[in-house]
């Protein structure tokens, strides 16, 4: 199974309008981007595969957050990271090839983007935006779908943005109506037929990027 992006091209930069913060000015360096979903597309699929689930995940998120976002500070490069999820989508019906650009994100949404089964019956699980902004009382809420990347703007390496696709043998997850990706990971044990990934960088730091 293959997996490629118009959006993006594999292991390279990743357009501003995918990303939920691009580089801002001296006063606010993080300023609010598109937060499209990019484009993906797939083939090669195994026979038998009743369904597919895509996670996008950064695993290079700073494991502590005292120099995050602070303009006399550097993350290191040495710091040690951890992952923060920025989409979970299970239940993608074995007949999907595609999904286009800005289909399931296409904006910024305070406080989340509701949950819910969309026309195809696919689910979106909660992204790791919803700890970020807990304690932030105007966007705090439960992040569902896809919201793009904002890594600290004084980081000093970029970020990687692994999407991984799963072809399942089973067409739908046993899955409460809210659900993040260690939940879908779980249940997906023992029904995945393959796996395909494509990553893209992107960083706020202008000495980085």
């Amino acid at each position: 199974m293959k997996l490629h992006s118009d959006s993006f091209p594999h292991r390279g930069p990743i357009p501003a309008e995918f990303a939920f913060g691009r580089i801002g000015d001296a006063e606010n360096p993080i300023a609010l981007s598109a937060n499209r979903n990019p484009h993906l597309a797939w083939d090669e699929v195994p026979e038998g595969s009743a369904s597919f689930v895509l996670i996008c995940v950064d695993p290079d998120a700073p494991s502590r957050a005292d120099d995050v976002n602070r303009a006399d500070r550097i993350v290191a490069t040495d710091l040690p990271r951890t992952e923060f999820v920025h989409w979970v989508l299970v239940d993608i019906p074995a007949t999907v090839r595609e999904i286009a650009a800005g289909a399931y994100a296409d904006d910024i949404v305070a406080r989340g983007k509701p949950a819910g089964i969309r026309a195809d019956g696919s689910r979106e699980g909660l992204n790791d935006y919803t700890g970020w902004f807990a304690k932030d009382p105007d966007m705090a809420g439960t992040y569902h779908g896809y919201d793009g990347p904002c890594p600290p703007f004084n980081d000093a390496i970029a970020h990687r943005y692994f999407f991984r696709l799963f072809a399942l043998a089973v067409p739908r997850l046993d899955l409460p109506a809210q659900f993040d990706a260690s939940q879908a990971l779980a249940s997906m044990q023992g029904h995945v037929l393959a796996e395909t990934v494509l990553y893209g960088t992107y960083s706020l730091n202008p000495v980085v990027s």
